[in-house]
């Protein structure tokens, strides 16, 4: 069976080398974050990689990542762009910024037809995920719902940032290891104590350091695209905040579980997430590839 990798690649900036975090040469020999996670899918059995991008960088990109990926892998390129909207709606006067992670996959419609993965371009997920994300999508689940999805489950405590605090995804699973919630959780940090505390209007609150957490690494089947095209228009339609309310991922799956429409397993994976939340992590991440390397997890030159 055939999968894909999906690649959200149209955050990236312009004018590529003046500090670009997803460019950021992080590898022993100038491997950024994408080529790790490239080559960790490729390795798990992913056929193809589909770059999601704006069309201004198109060019730049090709140049700097595409022409060097094509050659170990199938590649094709969608673009997201704010004007990609159904027929009978217009962009809002002040809006600048596309419409998410949602109408982002969407862009993929027409060219991605098998299961596929989706992930961020700047974190790193490790062998693992990858692994249990694309074994999941070559089997067949007969499960009483439209939608079969699964989610890369990192722990809480493997994704944190010694330099401040992050965003996560905190999970609720129920007894069969399924998604029943996820829940945006802000502030996140390493306590005095060494716990693990967010901030709630003020205060810290603990969280179980072994605590699933959602890290935007997805397994989809083909039908996805489908309800993702439906639930854009209707989004639109009932835009709360025209300038800023973004079409996400994980609404959109919360509420394909309430609805009753979707079942999400949860894979567990024990890999560190690395990621560079702040120019401040660059150092850690650099050595954290060298030592991958150094162990024999990676070749020290990836691409040959």
């Amino acid at each position: 069976m055939n999968t894909t990798l999906v690649i959200m690649a149209a955050g990236i900036g312009s004018r590529f080398g003046q500090g670009i975090k997803q460019l950021e040469k992080m590898g022993p020999n100038g491997e950024i974050i994408m080529d790790y996670s490239i080559h960790d899918a490729k390795e798990a059995g992913f056929d193809k990689v589909v770059f999601i991008l704006r069309k201004d960088i198109e060019k730049e990109f090709r140049e700097i990542i595409g022409s060097r990926i094509e050659k170990v892998i199938d590649v094709e390129y969608v673009f997201q762009s704010l004007d990609a909207i159904p027929e009978g709606f217009s962009v809002p006067e002040n809006r600048k910024k596309p419409w998410g992670t949602g109408q982002a996959v969407l862009c993929c419609k027409g060219v991605v037809k098998e299961p596929f993965a989706v992930i961020n371009a700047d974190d790193y997920y490790g062998k693992e995920a990858f692994r249990k994300v694309h074994a999941y999508l070559t089997e067949e689940h007969e499960l009483p719902v439209k939608y079969d999805i699964c989610m890369a489950g990192f722990i809480l405590k493997n994704t944190l940032s010694e330099n401040g605090t992050v965003t996560r995804g905190v999970c609720v699973v129920n007894e069969d290891g399924y998604l029943d919630q996820v829940v945006e959780t802000s502030g996140i940090r390493m306590g005095e104590d060494g716990s693990i505390v967010h901030d709630d209007n003020g205060s810290d609150m603990k969280i179980t350091p072994e605590q699933h957490v959602s890290m935007n690494m997805w397994g989809f089947r083909p039908n996805f695209i489908d309800e993702l095209e439906d639930g854009f228009a209707a989004f639109l339609s009932d835009l709360k905040d025209p300038e800023k309310s973004e079409y996400l991922l994980p609404s959109i799956v919360d509420k394909l579980i309430h609805t009753g429409k979707a079942s999400v397993k949860v894979l567990e994976t024990g890999d560190r997430w690395f990621g560079v939340t702040y120019q401040e992590d660059k150092e850690s991440v650099v050595k954290a590839f060298k030592k991958l390397a150094e162990d024999g997890v990676y070749p020290e030159k990836l691409w040959s």
